[in-house]
């Protein structure tokens, strides 16, 4: 995995955390002992991209943002399931008052409208995947650069992801996720980004003018 690869996978967890943080904020987890560190080992660092995503001005801000994008296109698909249902209610109420064949048809109308409503939320879902996918790309991107930067003012030799740390033991001496945080912080607070829209097509070209068909030459007369 590259390291842009790995930032932007780091991204994408912090996210996901975000989330699981505030299902559980109200059950907060009991706080560890406290632990006596040796002495920092030179060179070596360790850094916690979820946490500086999570901490940082701007992976706020793409978690509330994405969480509107959300509640917008569960508004939409709600409006839509609302109104099916109560149709389908009204057919059944009417159910004794249609013949056959009227029924058969209401009914098959309702079933066209629902499955265009999964088509349109499997749709919605693969929009949402890729609007999180770019917002988070942007956000690497920003975060990138600010590693590396921390990376060489630290002089380290070595920086290890701390999730892969036992038991999260690390000397913080040698940590520079604070240090990545506030460079963020006064980088990028925030940037516009909305849904994708997957299923607006392109425009095709207008295709070349057909050639105007030539006149049929007359057949030459028959000789006397």
């Amino acid at each position: 995995m590259t390291f842009k690869a790995y930032v932007a996978a780091g991204c994408a967890s912090a996210i996901a955390l975000s989330g699981a943080t505030a299902a559980f904020a109200q059950a907060p987890a009991p706080a560890a002992p406290a632990i006596s560190h040796g002495a920092p080992v030179p060179g070596v660092c360790t850094i916690s991209i979820e946490a500086a995503i999570g901490s940082s001005t701007v992976g706020k801000y793409v978690t509330t943002r994405l969480q509107q994008l959300v509640a917008q296109v569960n508004a939409e698909l709600n409006a839509e399931k609302t109104g099916l249902d109560n149709d389908a209610r009204a057919l059944e109420g009417q159910r004794a008052t249609l013949d056959q064949n009227t029924l058969e048809q209401r009914a098959a109308g309702l079933q066209v409208r629902n499955n265009a409503l999964q088509r349109k939320a499997q749709l919605r879902d693969r929009e949402m995947q890729v609007t999180q996918e770019k917002a988070l790309g942007r956000v690497g991107d920003e975060l990138e650069p600010l590693i590396r930067q921390a990376y060489q003012q630290k002089a380290c030799s070595l920086l290890i992801n701390r999730n892969a740390v036992v038991g999260d033991m690390f000397n913080p001496a040698g940590d520079i996720t604070n240090t990545v945080v506030t460079a963020l912080n006064g980088k990028i607070t925030q940037f516009a980004f909305d849904r994708e829209h997957l299923d607006q097509q392109q425009v095709p070209s207008a295709a070349p003018a057909a050639a105007a068909p030539r006149p049929a030459t007359p057949a030459p007369a028959p000789k006397k």
